[in-house]
């Protein structure tokens, strides 16, 4: 691992890894019904500190995608062997997330599969597959832009949590007091 590897377009780049979840998950955005992506992207009940706090993050990620364009993957190298492995649970997580999501009807809040074990395994498994790229590429960097997109991150999940309270009620509540926000918090 390196603080900043060094930096060159190629294609066997770490932009490689997130494109292939990237082209499945639109895909996927297009085919799952319209009232479950509407559900996913709602930001109704969101604060203005929250709505600035989303955007705030925008040039945060934009520079880990960036580095990501720009650094090569570490193939051969210890590294890579553990950060696709990192990656490919972060991608099965969050493929399974997606599919837990879909199944719940929309008038409903979702308890099952993976939201049995966390109240948001999409961020966990995005940020998972996020970590992985990093490690691919043997990049501190990258995983300290990650660690910053995560803290203003973690105003998103509120701000959700608070809508879905709105939205649900008691039972939502249950569920808060039941599952953790996170795998452990």
């Amino acid at each position: 691992m390196e603080w900043l590897p060094e930096l060159r377009l190629g294609w066997l780049n770490g932009w490689l890894m997130l494109a292939v979840f990237y082209l499945v998950f639109a895909l996927l955005m297009i085919v799952f019904p319209r009232d479950v992506v509407k559900k996913l992207y709602d930001r109704s009940g969101w604060t203005r500190q929250q709505r600035w706090l989303s955007i705030v993050r925008i040039p945060v990620a934009l520079a880990f995608f960036i580095l990501a364009i720009f650094t090569p993957l570490k193939i051969g190298q210890p590294v890579f062997i553990v950060g696709l492995a990192i990656f490919c649970a972060g991608y099965l997580g969050m493929l399974v997330a997606l599919f837990n999501y879909r199944n719940t009807p929309v008038d409903q809040p979702v308890t099952q599969g993976l939201y049995r074990l966390s109240r948001n395994p999409q961020w966990l498994s995005l940020a998972t597959m996020f970590a992985g790229t990093a490690i691919a590429m043997g990049s501190w960097l990258a995983l300290l832009l990650l660690a910053v997109v995560a803290v203003v991150y973690h105003s998103r999940i509120l701000s959700e949590e608070k809508s879905c309270l709105e939205r649900y009620g008691d039972s939502y509540r249950a569920y808060l007091k039941r599952i953790p926000r996170y795998l452990i918090v």
